[in-house]
């Protein structure tokens, strides 16, 4: 909705005790950092859900906001690759890949 590309989700049953799901995208900029964790928070309190804790900011390339069953992960691109959640976390399934 808020142009996230590279959208993917982790199923991390049995993989981690952390969250139900983890769910990781890029953002090009920090006016889309922000959309996008607007975009996100709106849905979730549509969906009867609420953020329960925030980390890091658009400047530092990553955002995590934790949700209870479900963190997301708002990555610059490079940091993305630099610290490859989707390669530490290889045994949770994937369930969804946006490109």
């Amino acid at each position: 909705e808020r142009l996230g590309r590279d959208i993917v989700m982790l199923d991390m049953e049995g993989v981690s005790l952390l969250a139900d799901y983890f769910v990781l995208c890029n953002a090009e900029s920090t006016p889309q950092f922000r959309a996008i964790l607007d975009e996100i928070d709106k849905q979730a309190k549509a969906a009867g859900a609420r953020r329960l804790h925030l980390e890091g900011e658009a400047v530092s390339g990553w955002i995590l906001a934790d949700y209870g069953s479900v963190v997301v992960h708002i990555f610059d691109p490079r940091l993305r690759l630099y610290y490859d959640l989707e390669g530490l976390w290889s045994q949770a399934r994937l369930v969804v890949r946006v490109q």
